[in-house]
This record gives structure tokens, C-alpha cells and sequence, in this order.
């Protein structure tokens, strides 16, 4: 018979950011410790959480383990019996370990022959008695950001438990039955207050709120619908979706109350929707106000007071204008709704004082004269401060803007003046106080002191792009005459940053990635992928001439570590290929053009393109069938190094001399013929479709070639004119993709 299992996890509030991967991650720790001790759930693991419960219900669950047949292997049978059929010492020595006669071994075949063996049956423990040791796996292997130690053990051999936040309360049945386990705690810190955790079929409600009795006292329930149902009564809504409908339809009331809407700025940029229902357990809405000469503050200063540093939602007029209002999310339900809005109106209001403050202060002094204070801002122990940083940007800005955008002295002269004045915003009052205004701050300074629009714009969205995704902002629009210069200047930074810390030898490994640099990566191919809708600029950029460029700021500096150097390399490879994906582009069809490319070739807007046109080939059988053959043709082409090919085709070039069959003469003539359309769209990084059907082309001349010719023969002059005539193929269609990584590998010939 099946039962319900309900697990919840009582904690101290947990951070809001943590709870959407912990939900997840708990019900699959449940299920894969259930699978691991032969007890599979028979129905899926539901998961729900508040900022003080983790909990997981799965609604049928087996009584009983699988029984458990294990076949040990013993001596081999030569070895076990005597010429009369006795059974030697070391049968019996294996009988006698498995506690049971000779006579009960079977034999069984096996690659090295005949072995004696034992079938051992162990029948399934009750879940019962399984399921502590299912607990106690569940909570060793949840990960958390960050562990605390909380002075917890358990009886598992194990030590110290530590987890995301000290866990209060256990509430674990199983068809109803409190399945017995315990924390303990450690001998110095077990006192009156600090005792054992046991489980328990008893929750916890709301701290505060109640419909009688003491708030936050036990709630007996026996099953998960009775426990949904008690947490309600006692002011705590279970499933995140109906907090969040709950949010979303006050906000929208009360807005309208306002005379306004919600800001777009919430639902476009901050996330907050998403991040309060993880915040409160039963979320209820308020509204305020602040003084109207707060307004004359910059909207984005307004916004990250409200939404980062208090998880308020400012209020805006139908124009798109901020109002004077904001509403706040509170944890209950309020009697007084008026005595909450004026705390929060307090909060909001000695906030703003501080924001308009700087603000005032900062403009006293320019963005320029703050450069020199840059030089006590330090970047990094071997690249020194930011003031050095501002002068390497603002050269590969203006290196970038003239020479690899084509752009004229004036706007490369801009973008070399926006890269100087980037950092300076890092000296001011508001950064130091608002630090996700850092960039966004300082193009608004130099937007108050008459810089262009070229400038001051390329300085408030230089961190920007930070996805790949070709919708991760800034727009075209959003930029408007500053498209060209904030290229350059975005760029600069990232090159910069990345080239930098690889010299110093700071390079993400694994999960890790402290610095942000696979972010910044990120950032850079969405500007070349994407650079001709972005900046207006029809240019193929390659990836190498733009680090090298960046890396050789560093040439005076020491010279590069060929470790950290062929790192740099592997790193911008690697994202550049997972950029592409994230595109949405196949995996094969990516690993195809990334892999034929060398590393001073690569060039994301090309590879766009080729992608897109490839899309609409790979699924032909016609190119599949091109695709197996041309990994035979890189097979038979790798028989001849390719130094040598080199050598070869400089000293004579004139391969129909040498070749005999008409067969091969006809491949020679078809690579001849397709090579102008297919080099042409390579140079251009355009007009793909074409040299993909060109090169589709190639199919029946290479089958027949298979089918005709023999490449190794007798003779070692046709050999290596036959091997030279598939390297050229090969050369030339690797210049689009290497389309052997297109086809399955059950298709690869071997």
C-alpha cells in the first residue's frame, strides 16, 4: 500500500535570493536519497517554500524497500572442485563466508570463464526504517551560498551539520506517522534554550498574525492537505505562485488608487515582482508618499532608493513620469495601514535627504577633476589603480573607435573622452552610497555638464550588455548618437578587465567566477554579434585583433605567462561557443563553425550569419551524406602533414599534372571552380547561403571519387597527389564549418 510522505523543513528566515534554487534542490535531494535506498517515489516530489519552510510532499510512496539480489562472485570453477568432484578448500572458503554449503553455489559465465558465485537475497527494510537515513542525506546534501555553523550534529559518523540557516523544527510523516530523527547539538552549546531537534507532525503559522490563540504557535496536522489548510488559517499562504498573483493584484489596486501604475522600470529591469513574494508569508500591500521636491532628483537615483535598498515599487504617471508614491509589500495583515505608510514614508524620506545631498555635493566638482582621485581607488594589486585602468581604456577606446570601427577623429576623439571619464564617478558621494549607480551615475554627471551625447551616454551604459541574449540591453534606441562611442568604449572596459586579470593569473574555474569575467565575456560577443544593428557599423570584427590589442597594454607591464596567455585563449573560445548557444543555435551546428575556425578567425557576426544559413542545409539528407564523407575526406587528408602540404603547394601548385583518374581530375576541377563563391563569402562574412550550396555541390564528386579511386596506391607520387587533392577540400570547406561534427555519431564512419 502507498502513503504520503510530508517533509518540512523549519528555519530561520532565509535569504529571499536563495529560495528559488533551495525549493528545487530540496525535492530532487528527497528523490534521488529515496531512488539511492530502493525506495523510488511513485509519484512526482511537490516542493513549496516560504522565507521560514522548505517543504516536500510526495503522495505515494512505498511501504517497503525493493528486495535486493546481489550476485558475488567466487573462485573460478577449475579452481574449486578436484579431479573427483570435491569441493576444494577455496569453494568451501566461499561457501562458508556467504554462511551457506557448497551445494548452494551456482556457476555462472562470465569474459574470463567460469566462476563459482552466490546469489544473495536481502529482503526491503520498512520505509520507516529507511527514511531517517533518507533525512539525513536530504539535509547533508543541500548546498547553500553560504553555511553556517549552528552547533548541530548528526548520528550519521559524519560531524558537525552545517546548513544555510539554524533549522528549528522537523515535521516529517509518513502515512500520517512521525517518522522518528533528531539533530543534535553539540555538549557546550545544549542549554534550556538550545536543545535536540526532533521531528514532529506539528508547523509553525505566522509570527505575528493569528485567528485566535498565541501567533507562531504549533499546528498539529496529520496530512498535506490539512497542513496547507492549517498554514492558511494561521496566515501563511504555501504555494509562491499564489503570493505573487496575491502581490501582483494590490499592486495594480493601490496603483490605480494613486492615479498611476507600477513602474516599468520593476517589471523591466529590477526583478523585484519576483524577488518579494520569497520575502513574505502573507504579503499584504501599502501605500506612501514623499515630498514633491524629491522628483528633481535623477529617476534613476529615485528607483534604486525605492526598489534596492527598500524593496518599495515607485508609482509613475501614464506619461511614464515617477509620482511622489510608492507601495511597499509587508509580512501582515495591517490594522492600521495609515501608522504603516508613515514608517515607511520616514525610511524613504531620510533616504532621499541623503540621495539629494550627493547629488548636490557631486556636481560641485567635474567628472575630469576627479581623475586624479582615482589614483587611490586600486583595481587590482598587479594592475594597479583605477586612474591607470581609465588610461588604458580610454587608448584601446580610441584604437577601437578609428581603427577597427572606421569611425573619424572626432567621434574616436569622443570615445577616448567617455573611456577617460568612465571611473570618475567612482570618487563620488552617490556611488560610494548607491553602488549599483556606478556607470549610470556618472553619465548623468557629464550630462549636467554639457558633454555630448556621444559621451555622456557611452559612460552611463558601459557596463552594459551583461547577456549574450541579442535583447540584453542597451537598445539601439536607448543609445542614439552614442552607438559608435559606447561600442568602443564597452568593449575597451571588457577587453581590459579580461586581458588584465588573465595576465595576473585571476581566471574563473569551475562554478566560480568572482570577478564576473564569463559576464563580461558575455558582454563583449553580444556587441560583435550583434554590431551592426547595435552601432550601425557593417565591419567584421575579428576577436583576436581586439585582445591582442587589449593584451599588448600589458607588454610593458612583464612579458605574458604562456600559461595564462593559452588560458586567456581557451576561455574566449569557450564562451564565444556557449554564447552561440545560448543563441539558440544547435550544439553541433556551433561546435562545427567554432572548431574549424582558428583562433585569429573567430568573428561573431559572421558566425551569426553562417549559422543562420546553416540552419536551413543540415537537415538535408544530401548534406548529411557531404558530412560523412567529408570525415573520411579528414581521415585520409591527416596522412599528410599539413607543414608539408604547405611546402608542397608553394613549390607547385599546378596538382593536374600529377593526377591521372578523370575521376579525381573532376574533383580538382569542381574545387577550382567552387572556390571564388565560397572564399568570397568568407572574406565578406556574408552571403552564406550561397557558399553552403556550393559546397553542397561537392557531394557527388566526392562519392564517385570514393567509388573510382583507391588514394593509396604503389606508387608515392599518386599517393601524395591524391592526399594533396583532399587537403584542399578539406581546406577549403573547413574555411565555412567542419561539417564531420555535424552528422550523429552513430552515422560517423569509423
Amino acid at each position: 500500500m502507498d502513503r504520503e510522505l510530508l517533509l518540512e523543513i523549519g528555519c530561520e528566515e532565509i535569504p529571499a535570493s536563495w529560495l528559488p534554487a533551495l525549493t528545487q534542490q530540496v525535492g530532487e535531494a528527497v528523490v534521488a536519497q529515496l531512488n539511492a535506498h530502493r525506495l523510488p517515489p511513485e509519484a512526482p516530489a511537490e516542493t513549496y517554500s516560504t522565507p521560514r519552510r522548505l517543504t516536500v510532499r510526495i503522495a505515494r510512496l512505498a511501504e517497503r524497500q525493493s528486495d535486493l539480489e546481489e550476485l558475488v562472485n567466487g573462485p573460478p570453477v577449475s579452481a574449486s572442485f578436484k579431479p573427483d568432484g570435491t569441493p576444494t578448500p577455496a569453494a568451501q572458503g566461499f561457501a562458508a563466508k556467504q554462511g551457506v554449503d557448497v551445494a548452494a553455489l551456482e556457476q555462472v559465465e562470465t569474459p574470463k570463464g567460469k566462476y563459482l558465485a552466490f546469489r544473495k537475497k536481502q529482503r526491503g527494510k520498512t520505509a520507516v526504517d529507511v527514511l531517517p537515513d533518507i533525512l539525513a542525506g536530504t539535509l547533508r546534501t543541500l548546498t547553500f551560498p553560504k553555511l553556517m555553523r549552528w552547533d548541530a550534529t548528526l548520528d550519521d559518523g559524519k560531524g558537525e551539520l552545517l546548513f544555510g540557516r539554524p533549522i528549528r523544527w522537523l515535521l516529517f510523516l509518513y502515512g500520517g506517522r512521525v517518522v522518528p530523527f533528531t539533530i543534535g547539538r553539540t555538549a557546550s552549546a545544549q542549554t534550556g534554550q538550545v536543545q535536540e531537534i526532533a521531528t514532529g507532525a506539528v508547523t509553525y503559522g505566522h509570527r505575528f498574525l493569528t485567528t485566535s490563540g498565541r501567533a507562531g504557535r504549533a499546528i498539529k496536522v496529520r496530512s498535506f492537505d490539512e497542513y496547507r489548510a492549517r498554514l492558511l488559517e494561521n496566515f501563511v499562504i504555501l504555494e509562491r505562485a499564489e503570493r505573487h498573483n496575491k502581490i501582483a493584484r494590490e499592486l495594480d489596486a493601490k496603483a490605480q488608487r494613486l492615479q498611476g501604475r507600477v513602474s516599468r522600470v520593476v517589471h523591466g529591469e529590477s526583478g523585484l515582482l519576483q524577488e518579494v513574494p520569497d520575502l513574505v508569508e502573507y504579503p499584504s500591500v501599502v501605500g506612501g508618499t514623499f515630498a514633491l521636491e524629491f522628483l528633481e532628483l535623477p529617476a534613476e537615483v529615485l528607483t534604486t532608493t525605492l526598489i534596492h535598498h527598500q524593496h518599495y515599487f515607485p508609482i509613475e504617471s501614464d506619461d511614464g513620469r515617477l509620482k511622489n508614491a510608492f507601495l511597499a509589500v509587508i509580512n501582515t495583515e495591517p490594522d492600521n495601514e495609515r501608522t504603516i505608510a508613515r514608517n515607511a514614508e520616514r525610511v524613504v524620506t531620510a533616504r532621499l535627504r541623503d540621495a539629494r545631498f550627493f547629488w548636490e555635493a557631486d556636481r560641485q566638482s567635474t567628472l575630469a577633476s576627479r581623475l586624479d582621485r582615482l589614483s587611490t581607488l586600486l583595481f587590482h594589486k598587479k594592475l594597479g589603480t583605477y586612474l591607470e585602468k581609465s588610461e588604458r581604456i580610454a587608448k584601446l577606446a580610441k584604437w577601437i573607435a578609428r581603427e577597427a570601427l572606421g569611425a573619424d577623429e572626432q567621434v574616436a576623439g569622443y570615445a577616448e573622452q567617455a573611456a577617460r571619464l568612465a571611473k570618475a564617478d567612482l570618487t563620488t558621494d552617490m556611488v560610494r552610497e548607491f553602488t549599483e549607480l556606478q556607470g549610470t551615475m556618472g553619465g548623468i554627471y557629464a550630462r549636467e555638464e554639457g558633454q555630448p551625447e556621444e559621451v555622456w551616454k557611452a559612460i552611463y551604459f558601459h557596463y552594459l550588455p551583461q547577456g549574450v541574449e541579442a535583447d540584453a540591453p542597451p537598445s539601439r534606441a536607448q543609445l542614439g548618437k552614442a552607438a559608435l562611442t559606447w561600442t568602443a568604449v564597452s568593449l575597451a572596459d571588457k577587453l581590459d578587465t579580461i586581458a588584465g586579470l588573465f595576465w595576473a593569473g585571476e581566471r574563473p574555474t569551475g562554478s566560480r567566477d568572482p570577478l564576473g569575467v564569463r559576464r563580461l565575456a558575455n558582454g563583449i560577443f553580444r556587441i560583435l554579434m550583434d554590431l551592426e544593428h547595435l552601432s550601425g557599423v557593417n565591419r567584421t570584427l575579428k576577436v583576436e585583433a581586439l585582445l591582442k590589442q587589449a593584451r599588448n597594454a600589458f607588454a610593458d607591464t612583464g612579458s605574458w605567462d604562456l600559461s595564462n596567455l593559452i588560458a586567456l585563449i581557451a576561455f574566449i573560445q569557450e564562451r564565444y561557443q556557449a554564447g552561440l548557444e545560448q543563441r539558440g543555435f544547435d550544439r553541433r551546428n556551433v561546435r562545427a563553425v567554432v572548431q574549424s575556425k582558428a583562433f585569429e578567425r573567430l568573428s561573431p557576426s559572421s558566425a551569426l550569419r553562417l549559422l543562420a544559413a546553416m540552419s536551413t542545409f543540415v537537415d538535408s539528407a544530401e548534406f548529411v551524406q557531404l558530412a560523412t564523407s567529408f570525415k573520411r575526406v579528414k581521415n585520409l587528408a591527416k596522412e599528410l602533414d599539413e607543414m608539408e602540404f604547405e611546402k608542397l603547394e608553394l613549390m607547385d601548385g599546378n596538382l593536374s599534372m600529377l593526377l591521372k583518374h578523370p575521376t579525381e581530375l573532376a574533383l580538382l576541377d569542381e574545387i577550382e571552380k567552387r572556390r571564388p563563391v565560397i572564399q568570397g563569402s568568407v572574406a565578406l562574412g556574408d552571403n552564406y547561403d550561397r557558399a553552403l550550396s556550393e559546397a553542397s555541390g561537392f557531394k557527388p564528386h566526392v562519392d564517385r571519387f570514393f567509388d573510382d579511386v583507391r588514394v593509396k596506391t604503389d606508387n608515392p607520387q599518386l599517393t601524395q597527389a591524391r592526399l594533396r587533392l583532399l587537403r584542399r577540400l578539406e581546406a577549403l570547406i573547413l574555411q565555412l564549418a567542419d561539417i564531420s561534427e555535424i552528422v550523429p555519431d552513430e552515422a560517423k564512419p569509423t
